[in-house]
C-alpha cells in the first residue's frame, strides 16, 4: 500500500510544490533555460555526468590513486540508486506531476518509478559528496547537482518536494558513503 510521504504535512508540501512551479513557469517559457535544463536532466539519467566526471581523470593520467577514487564513485552511485530506485521509491509511489498541455518542448526520458524522492537529486549529493572530496572543486561539483536537481522540477518530472527530499536522503548517502569508503 502506498504511504504518503509527508503524512499531516501533505497540504502544506501540496501548496509547496504549487508556489514553486507557479515561480518556475516564466523561466519555462524561456528556450534558453529550457534547453540548458533539459540537457541537465538527461546528464543526469543513470548517472552518466557523475560517472563521466569521475573516470575523466583515470582517462586523462590512469593512476592507482584516481582509478580506486573513480571506482569508489561509482560503487557509492550503485547503492544509491540500489537503495533509493527499490525500496524506498517502492514505499512512497507518489504520483509524478502531469506532462504539461501540448506536451515538453524537447525529448525526455520519463521515468516509470515513483515520483518521490527524485533519484537525480540523490544521486547529484552522493556524487557531490564524493566528487568534492578533498577537491578544491567541491563547490563546483555541489552546483552541478544542485542545477541537476532543480532541472527535474522544471521538466515537470519531478514534484519540488521530491527534489527535496532527494537532496536530503542524498547528502546523508554521500556523508555515510564518504566515511564508509576512505
Amino acid at each position: 500500500m502506498p504511504v504518503d510521504p509527508f503524512g499531516p504535512l501533505s497540504g502544506a508540501v501540496a501548496t509547496f510544490d504549487r508556489a514553486v512551479d507557479r515561480r518556475l513557469e516564466p523561466l519555462r517559457a524561456n528556450p534558453t533555460a529550457n534547453r540548458v535544463l533539459y540537457a541537465a536532466s538527461e546528464a543526469g539519467n543513470f548517472s552518466l555526468l557523475w560517472h563521466a566526471l569521475a573516470w575523466a581523470p583515470v582517462a586523462l593520467a590512469p593512476t592507482p590513486r584516481r582509478i580506486a577514487r573513480a571506482a569508489q564513485v561509482s560503487v557509492a552511485l550503485g547503492v544509491e540508486s540500489a537503495v533509493v530506485n527499490g525500496p524506498v521509491k517502492s514505499v512512497f509511489r507518489r504520483e509524478r506531476p502531469e506532462v504539461p498541455e501540448g506536451g515538453r518542448p524537447h525529448r525526455l526520458r520519463a521515468p516509470k518509478t515513483s515520483s518521490f524522492p527524485s533519484g537525480h537529486a540523490t544521486a547529484a549529493m552522493v556524487a557531490a559528496a564524493m566528487l568534492g572530496r578533498r577537491s578544491r572543486l567541491s563547490p563546483i561539483y555541489h552546483l552541478a547537482g544542485v542545477v541537476v536537481a532543480t532541472s527535474r522540477v522544471h521538466v515537470r518530472i519531478h514534484h519540488a518536494s521530491d527534489v527535496v527530499g532527494g537532496l536530503a536522503i542524498g547528502v546523508v548517502l554521500g556523508r555515510v558513503a564518504r566515511r564508509i569508503l576512505r
